[in-house]
């Protein structure tokens, strides 16, 4: 009778320390921030894959993911693009609006996994038409110097993503992987 009672308490005891572990996991902040690919690489953003976006808007910088910013920031980025910050960047009317559908439909208030739910939870019903304008942004780059970004000539911008995150393009900004260039990596 000892034996099954012992027993019964390991039972319990396993029970309620790996129950305790998941909720632990489930609580931390990262956990359900980000997805992981089928080859064990993590995805915070969904990465890219129309490949007419990739080739109009990519041939200037960065494609940024869809999931960075929310619909309505895309529908104004999209209506305005004769003065693309500072730049011509007018495209065929269905082109345009290909990739302003791609955007829509993958946009941070329309998509549930990732990053992108945090996203659109930081914009108190604002619009911005910069990802680097997010308080999300913002909360996530707060210690890191301006200077060693914008006087940086190796990186110039905030908006330059993979100039410090490698797996920028795949949709994958881990912090525990930046390397800002010209100055290393850098760990907050």
């Amino acid at each position: 009778m000892k034996t099954s009672k012992k027993m019964f308490w390991i039972g319990l005891t396993t029970v309620a320390a790996g129950g305790a572990v998941l909720l632990s996991l489930g609580a931390g902040a990262d956990w359900d921030e980000h997805r992981w690919s089928a080859w064990g690489q993590r995805a915070d953003f969904a990465p890219v894959a129309d490949q007419a976006y990739v080739s109009e808007c990519g041939g200037c910088h960065m494609a940024y993911q869809p999931g960075m910013l929310p619909a309505e920031s895309w529908r104004r980025i999209m209506g305005n693009l004769q003065d693309h910050f500072g730049d011509n960047a007018e495209l065929d009317e269905p082109i345009r609006q290909h990739i302003l559908g791609v955007l829509e439909r993958n946009a941070a208030d329309r998509v549930s996994s990732g990053r992108s739910p945090g996203v659109a939870r930081s914009l108190s019903g604002r619009a911005p038409l910069r990802f680097t304008e997010t308080r999300y942004f913002r909360r996530k780059h707060h210690e890191i110097p301006a200077r060693i970004v914008e006087q940086n000539p190796q990186v110039g911008s905030f908006a330059n993503c993979d100039a410090c995150h490698a797996g920028a393009k795949k949709g994958s900004y881990d912090e525990h992987q930046v390397r800002i260039s010209g100055v290393g990596y850098w760990d907050d």
